[in-house]
C-alpha cells in the first residue's frame, strides 16, 4: 500500500524505526496515523476497546519486552480517558510515546480542553508537531521518553493530521548514558561487604533493567549473602535456594526476621518504599543500609550510605574489588535453612463462610499454572496471595500495573501488551471482582489477543475487600458501599469467546490441568471465576491496619 506523505505518515515513519507494536483506539484525531501504521511493514497495530487500555497495554508491552511503548487515541475525551494509566506509567518510569489528536491550529473548539496542561498535571511533557517538523519533533519526543524513562505526549493538531508534510528528517536518537559509580564509593562498599558477617542483597526492577542479575549473583556467591527482591524484582537472583523471596509486606515473617538480623544491607535498583521496608521496621537498628541507584540521592531516610550509579556496573566493580582483596565468604547463607523460612500459613480449603480459602486456591494454582508464564495483576487485597504463593521466573514476567498510582481496574487492560511481548508464553491475569468490573471493556481485547495462551483468575469475594478490611472491619464504617452483588465472570468470559469456569471447590480447578495439556492453538482463553472468602486476611493487609490504627 502507498503511504501518502502526510504529517501523520511522517510521525508513523519516524516511530517505525524504533517500534514493532502500537496499541490504540481509532478516532477523528488519529485515524490518519493508524492508517499510516497499517501501511507500514514491521509494525503491528493492536486495537483495544477503551483508550485507557491503549496506555496500559503499551506499558505492559514495555515491561515484558523492554521495547519503546506506543499508545494512541483521539483528542478530547479520548485523551482524558488515558489520564489514570498515564499517571501510572509516569510513576512507573515507562518510556512511552502517547500519540493523540489535539485542537486545531486555529484555536480550541467548544469540546477541546487544554491537553498539555492535563498531561503536565500527571508529569508528562507534550510535544506538538507541525507541517514542517513532524519527523524531527517525533524524534525529540522519542529521545525524551528513552533518555528520561518517562511517557511523553505527541500531539497532532486536528487540521494538520491529513495535511501534506514538508520534508522533515528524523534525527538520530541519543541513548541514555550509564551512570558510572564513583571509584571511592565502590571501594567503601567493597570494604563494608568484605567485613560483613551477615550480608543481605536486595534487588529491584532497576537492577533488572540494568542487566545486573548475573553480577549480583556473583556478588552473593563471593560474600555468602542472603538475597531477596522487591515485587518488581522477583526472579532477579540466579540462586533461588538462597533467596528469601519478596521483601516487605508480602514476605514470610520468618524470612523477614532474617533480614532484620543482617549487619550490612545493600539495595540495588529499588526505591525502598513503605511497603518494601514494612513501614520502616524491616531492617535492624544496627544494620548498615547502602542504596545503589541512578537517582540523584537516596530515596529513603533509613539509607546510611548512597552510591549513585548503574546497578550492574556497581555490582561488577564491587565483585572485582572483593576478588582483589581475597575476600572470604561469610557463609551466612549456608548456615541458614532458607526453604522453611519462606513458608506461609497454608489454607484450610474452605473458609467458615462456605467459600474457598484464597490461600488454598493460590497454592493449588501455583502447581497447575503453566511454567512458561507472565503474571499480570490488577490491584487489590488478592495481591498478597499472588505474591506469596506464585513463583516468578524473572522480573519481566511479573507486572503490577496500577500499584504505583494505587489504582485498580487496569488488569484486563494489561493482557494484550504482555501477550504481544511474549507470544509463546501464557499470560496469567490476577484480578479482583471490583477491578475486573472496572476493566470489562478490555475483557474482549484480552480474549482476542491472548487467545489460548491467556488465563484470567478472578478473585471473586463479592466486595471491595481491601476497603472492607481497612474501613469496614477495622474502623466500623458502613459496609454497603463496599459490597458487590456476586457477578458471574465465567459467563462474561463466555460472552466474548472465552471458556468460563466457576470455581467453588478446589476440584473445580482440575479443569486448568486439562486446559494446560491441550494445544494452545485450539483451546480458548480461560476465565477462572474463583468464589473466595473475604474473611481470610492477607498478612500485608494486617500490617497496614496495624500501622494505621
Amino acid at each position: 500500500m502507498t503511504l501518502v506523505p502526510t504529517v501523520s505518515a511522517q510521525i508513523a515513519l519516524a516511530l517505525a524505526d524504533h517500534i514493532e507494536q502500537v496499541f490504540g483506539v481509532m478516532g477523528n484525531g488519529n485515524a490518519y496515523l493508524l492508517d499510516a501504521f497499517e501501511r507500514l511493514p514491521g509494525v503491528t497495530v493492536t486495537t483495544v476497546r477503551h483508550e485507557a487500555g491503549a496506555v496500559v497495554a503499551a506499558d505492559a508491552y514495555h515491561r515484558a519486552s523492554g521495547g519503546l511503548a506506543v499508545a494512541t487515541a483521539t483528542y478530547g475525551a479520548g485523551f482524558t480517558n488515558m489520564l489514570t494509566p498515564l499517571a501510572e506509567s509516569v510513576m512507573g518510569s515507562i518510556p512511552m510515546v502517547v500519540v493523540v489528536g489535539d485542537q486545531p491550529t486555529s484555536g480550541p473548539r467548544a469540546w477541546d480542553v487544554d491537553q498539555a496542561a492535563l498531561a503536565s498535571a500527571v508529569g508528562a511533557r507534550t510535544f506538538t508537531v507541525g507541517v514542517e517538523n513532524a519527523a524531527e519533533v517525533t524524534s525529540e519526543a522519542i529521545e525524551w521518553a528513552l533518555t528520561r524513562r518517562t511517557p511523553v505526549v505527541l500531539a497532532i493538531p486536528y487540521d494538520l493530521a491529513a495535511r501534506e508534510a514538508r520534508p522533515s528528517v528524523a534525527r538520530p536518537i541519543a541513548r541514555p548514558a550509564a551512570v558510572i559509580p564513583q571509584p571511592g564509593q565502590v571501594d567503601e562498599l567493597a570494604d563494608l561487604l568484605a567485613s560483613a558477617q551477615r550480608p543481605y542483597l536486595l534487588g529491584g526492577r532497576g537492577a533488572w533493567l540494568a542487566g545486573a542479575g548475573s553480577a549480583l549473583g556473583e556478588l552473593a556467591d563471593l560474600t555468602g549473602a542472603v538475597t531477596g527482591t522487591t515485587v518488581l524484582g522477583r526472579g532477579l537472583f540466579p540462586r533461588g535456594e538462597f533467596d528469601l523471596g519478596v521483601t516487605g509486606g508480602f514476605g514470610a515473617d520468618d524470612a523477614m526476621a532474617v533480614v532484620g538480623r543482617a549487619d550490612v544491607v545493600v539495595v540495588f535498583g529499588a526505591a525502598l518504599n513503605q511497603f518494601t521496608t514494612r513501614f520502616g521496621e524491616l531492617f535492624g537498628h544496627d544494620s548498615v543500609v547502602v542504596q545503589v541507584d541512578v537517582a540523584d540521592e537516596s530515596t529513603n531516610p533509613r539509607v546510611d550510605r548512597f552510591v549513585r550509579g548503574d546497578a550492574a556496573m556497581a555490582a561488577e566493580a564491587v565483585v572485582e574489588g572483593l576478588r582483589s582483596r581475597g575476600t572470604v565468604s561469610s557463609r551466612w547463607r549456608e548456615s541458614l535453612d532458607i526453604a522453611p523460612l519462606r513458608h506461609y500459613e497454608p489454607g484450610t480449603g474452605m473458609a467458615s463462610d462456605g467459600r474457598l480459602d484464597p490461600r488454598s486456591v493460590a497454592e493449588r494454582l501455583a502447581h497447575l499454572l503453566p511454567h512458561d508464564r507472565i503474571v499480570v495483576t490488577d490491584g487489590g487485597h488478592f495481591l498478597g496471595w499472588v505474591n506469596m504463593f506464585w513463583p516468578v521466573n524473572a522480573p519481566d514476567r511479573m507486572m503490577t500495573i496500577g500499584t504505583a498510582y494505587q489504582s485498580i481496574g487496569l488488569g484486563f487492560l494489561s493482557v494484550a501488551g504482555a501477550a504481544r511481548a511474549k507470544p509463546e508464553s501464557t499470560v496469567v491475569l490476577a484480578t479482583g471482582d471490583g477491578g475486573g468490573l472496572m476493566a470489562l471493556a478490555e475483557l474482549e481485547t484480552a480474549v482476542r489477543v491472548a487467545g489460548g495462551r491467556g488465563i484470567a483468575v478472578v478473585w471473586n469475594d463479592a466486595a471491595y475487600s481491601a476497603e472492607v478490611t481497612l474501613y469496614g472491619r477495622a474502623k466500623g464504617l458502613a459496609l454497603a458501599p463496599m459490597l458487590i452483588p456476586e457477578v458471574d465472570f465465567a459467563a462474561l468470559g463466555e460472552a466474548v469467546g472465552a471458556e468460563g469456569v466457576v470455581v467453588r471447590t478446589l476440584s473445580d480447578l482440575d479443569r486448568l490441568a486439562d486446559w494446560a495439556a491441550e494445544p494452545a492453538e485450539t483451546r480458548r482463553f480461560l476465565v477462572l471465576d474463583c468464589r473466595i472468602s473475604g474473611e481470610i486476611l492477607a498478612p500485608y493487609q494486617a500490617e497496614i491496619i496495624r500501622v494505621n490504627s
